[in-house]
């Protein structure tokens, strides 16, 4: 086994390259935009090559930004992805909710400000080597500009070109994006109760993150818990069926935290090299109530498969819980892959809000299109006052702080005092 994750030491005829959003004009608009409906190129690489890392960036981005659009990569020429995950979840964030963190394989470092969600790179460090080439595309599946406000994206993708294909045994990258929503528990009486004792010797109503053909290893998982049931949640075991297994599974766990290395029943975010529970919202004061996200990376200990692999956890002991439970698994395996099932629509990947919110969603959507027409006219400075320009970033600050605070209401009021401000002095843009 060579030096964690590729062997540094070695020197190796090989040339550095990046793909980036830098501005061919040589100005300083270093950044892209993908309209609704469209899909971007990042990358075309030809060639023998390994990606090393991969980073972007948005200032200010909707929140549904992070499950509306999708990122694919294809290697070696392939009609199917290999990579086809929302880009919130392929960079470990949760329901659409940004925690900053480090871990080895996955980061998001923060920018300025204050706004947690607003400005963050968001960076992935596993290598994804390739031998006839590699193709990077985004597709935008909302209703507005990717970005937010700003309706731009930056990024870098970082890799080497090689004289030569990797060898035989080298698989390529995949990372594949699921949902249950919500899971069904397998008994009524005890529903949503955890301490429940019953029986569960066959995996079969497990939540399923990975069911995958060929030979290769799995080399990490994202899970997403919106706990809308209450109470603890993570009595669930892992269960992973390797090859020819029945029952017992090769690896049986014993609830939730063990798997993402965290002690009993944990109730606070962390975050660590390979481990971590990024996200505990303990909505409403309610411990274990709401969105929770959380991480385990198995870079020395990879579990490997030769035929298939089945990777699953239960909801809840036995699978007594009805939640919210959406995941990525990242593998490596030699190709022909398992084609993935079709992935939700745009709509069905939305994670759960109260309504209030999502009303307060929906005028958003109108106020940032309207915005970004009105901003592309070359009247734009004599359409608004100056007076004005200064007022709408800080309704859309203040936006944000109640978003941050959950309060909706505020939310409603906030954009409804921006859509008066848009009818009196830009009317001509709004989209209602």
């Amino acid at each position: 086994m060579t030096c964690f994750p590729v062997d540094i030491t070695r020197i190796e005829n090989a040339r550095t390259k990046r793909v980036s959003s830098w501005d061919r004009t040589g100005r300083n608009l270093d950044c892209i935009r993908v309209d609704p409906g469209e899909t971007k190129v990042l990358a075309d690489i030809a060639g023998a090559g390994r990606i090393n890392h991969i980073y972007f960036t948005m200032i200010g981005p909707d929140i549904f930004d992070f499950r509306e659009s999708v990122l694919r990569m294809f290697w070696d020429g392939e009609t199917e992805p290999s990579v086809e995950v929302p880009f919130g979840d392929f960079f470990c964030v949760g329901n659409c909710i940004v925690r900053r963190f480090t871990s080895l394989m996955v980061t998001v470092n923060a920018g300025a400000g204050d706004n947690v969600a607003a400005n963050n790179g968001f960076n992935c460090y596993f290598p994804m080597p390739f031998a006839t080439g590699a193709r990077i595309e985004i597709e935008n599946q909302s209703r507005r500009v990717l970005g937010g406000l700003c309706h731009m994206l930056w990024y870098h993708i970082d890799y080497e070109e090689h004289d030569s294909p990797p060898p035989d045994d080298v698989g390529r990258f995949h990372a594949q994006w699921r949902r249950e929503n919500l899971t069904t528990s397998v008994t009524e009486e005890h529903k949503n109760s955890p301490q429940w004792n019953g029986v569960n010797l066959d995996g079969k109503e497990n939540y399923v993150i990975l069911d995958a053909e060929g030979q290769g290893h799995l080399v990490g998982v994202f899970l997403n818990v919106d706990n809308v049931a209450g109470g603890w949640y993570g009595e669930g075991d892992d269960m992973i069926f390797v090859d020819d297994d029945t029952w017992p599974p090769s690896l049986h766990g014993t609830g939730s935290e063990e798997i993402f290395g965290g002690g009993a029943g944990p109730d606070r975010e962390y975050a660590g090299p390979y481990t971590g529970f990024l996200l505990v919202e303990n909505l409403d004061g309610k411990t274990y109530s709401g969105k929770n996200a959380m991480y385990r990376w198995y870079i020395w200990d990879p579990i490997r498969f030769s035929r298939s692999i089945r990777v699953t956890i239960e909801h809840g002991h036995a699978n007594n819980y009805e939640n919210d439970y959406s995941s990525v698994a990242y593998w490596y395996q030699k190709e022909p892959h398992k084609i993935f099932e079709p992935l939700l629509p745009a709509a069905e990947r939305i994670p759960v809000f109260p309504p209030q919110f999502l009303e307060a969603h929906a005028k958003g959507d109108v106020i940032a299109n309207a915005l970004i027409r009105l901003h592309e006219r070359p009247d734009a400075k004599e359409t608004i006052r100056a007076e004005v320009h200064e007022l709408i970033p800080q309704k859309l600050n203040e936006k944000d702080a109640a978003f941050e605070q959950r309060d909706y209401a505020r939310m409603n009021q906030l954009y409804d005092e921006l859509l008066k401000i848009l009818r009196k002095h830009a009317p001509g843009q709004l989209e209602e």
